[in-house]
């Protein structure tokens, strides 16, 4: 396999953020390699739930015929029961937005941008293709070192790297560019099971004191859960057995214990995932910019870490075009500057809120879990819950003109 000795951008890392960026970046006529360091697509657990907002977006970008091509689950409600008892429900469809949040598998979804852009002229996609090092000149970064699939290297010149390569990103850390990293009091650790043909299609979050659950209908037929443990919790669980493991989740929702039965038998059958947040002052450097989670890392809590790097890819882009339009060798990262404050400031606001309900669900005693169902149920019975959640989840993001593949409207708030 061979990669072009130079390109006017670099991409490390082709999740959702990589691969979306460099499709839109060709669709300019922009010159753009695309490096990952997996053979495949196939991931453990990753985010494949998609806001409404983010799924506008796909349609408005031109990847509607291939999300219905390959189906997706309609998302209708998130519900919350504590100690047995639903505190907390709201309905999607009374959103402004008037889509419902969808569920596509992210190997799919990364699949559809990488076809998108495969027959582009000037787009390359390097599949087991591993980042090593930045080459750098005066403090500026010119490309990358390279591990191609053989194990020979490759130096690749650029006029912009950009770092997309997740939570730990090696690009992050040569560039000396330092995170803020900070853990959260739990861990995850997940499983899928078969969903019931009468299981309704809520996202659910199941609390029995401090232990919870998360329970999301999955595309095309299963159940994704998510179960919190504390942190670097993981050894002793396993010390318990897998089957108290098992018995503990039947216990905090006993609607799976059947299934659990059946269809979860082993340690193998489950992913861990650390939760952690990263907070990174600098996104940028002379000839490089972070994106996604290599800049900012949230927790799993509402889904938001995929559709927080479809909006990255999609308000980079223009930048990206307008930047390579300049002067000089490589782009300044001053470049970036506008874009980075932006989008630290909503990530901000999604990380306090985040921080907030992680504080509630690590509630144990029996009055701190009463006055947690207490609060729950008064945020229920106010409206104002709507315009809560939708800053959250649904807050609007510009799609440069260049980029809009449709001018469909957006479909109609569900029945």
């Amino acid at each position: 396999m061979t990669v072009p000795a130079t390109t006017d951008v670099l991409i490390v890392g082709g999740g959702p953020a990589g691969a979306l960026l460099g499709c839109l970046l060709a669709r300019r006529g922009i010159e753009v390699l695309v490096v990952e360091k997996q053979q495949g697509l196939e991931r453990d657990f990753r985010g494949e739930t998609l806001a409404a907002p983010s799924a506008v977006t796909l349609r408005r970008l031109g990847f509607g015929p291939a999300l219905t091509e390959h189906g997706y689950l309609e998302t209708t409600a998130v519900s919350m029961r504590m100690e047995g008892r639903q505190v907390f429900r709201v309905d999607y469809s009374r959103f402004p937005v008037g889509v419902l949040p969808i569920d596509i598998p992210q190997p799919a979804l990364i699949g559809m941008f990488n076809e998108a852009a495969a027959g582009l002229p000037g787009h390359t996609y390097a599949a087991g293709t591993a980042f090593t090092g930045l080459l750098q000149q005066d403090g500026a970064v010119h490309g990358a070192v390279l591990k191609l699939p053989d194990g020979s290297r490759a130096e690749v010149r650029t006029r912009l790297l950009v770092g997309a390569d997740g939570r730990f990103s090696k690009v992050r850390k040569a560039a000396g560019l330092a995170a803020d990293v900070r853990p959260m009091q739990r861990d995850f650790l997940s499983f899928k099971l078969p969903r019931p043909a009468d299981w309704g299609t809520e996202a659910e979050l199941v609390v029995l004191r401090d232990k919870h659950l998360v329970v999301l209908p999955t595309f095309p037929d299963y159940l994704r859960v998510g179960h919190n443990l504390p942190k670097r919790g993981l050894g002793d669980l396993r010390k318990e057995g897998f089957e108290a493991f098992r018995d503990g989740i039947a216990a905090i929702d006993p609607r799976l214990a059947p299934l659990l039965a059946e269809h979860l038998l082993s340690w193998d059958d489950t992913s861990f995932l650390e939760i952690f947040t990263a907070e990174v002052p600098t996104w940028s450097r002379d000839g490089l910019v972070l994106l996604g989670d290599a800049s900012h890392t949230v927790t799993p809590i509402l889904g938001q870490g995929v559709n927080l790097a479809i909006q990255d890819a999609v308000c980079l882009a223009p930048v990206i075009a307008r930047a390579l339009g300049g002067t000089g060798t490589v782009v300044p990262g001053s470049a970036f500057d506008e874009f980075a404050a932006g989008r630290r400031r909503h990530k901000a606001f999604v990380t306090r809120f985040q921080r907030m309900q992680e504080a509630a669900l690590a509630q144990h005693t029996p009055l701190r879990t009463a006055l947690r169902r207490l609060r729950f149920r008064t945020l229920n019975s106010l409206p104002a819950k709507y315009r809560i959640f939708d800053k959250v989840i649904n807050a609007p993001h510009p799609i440069d003109p260049v980029d809009l593949r449709t001018t469909e409207p957006a479909p109609a708030p569900a029945a």
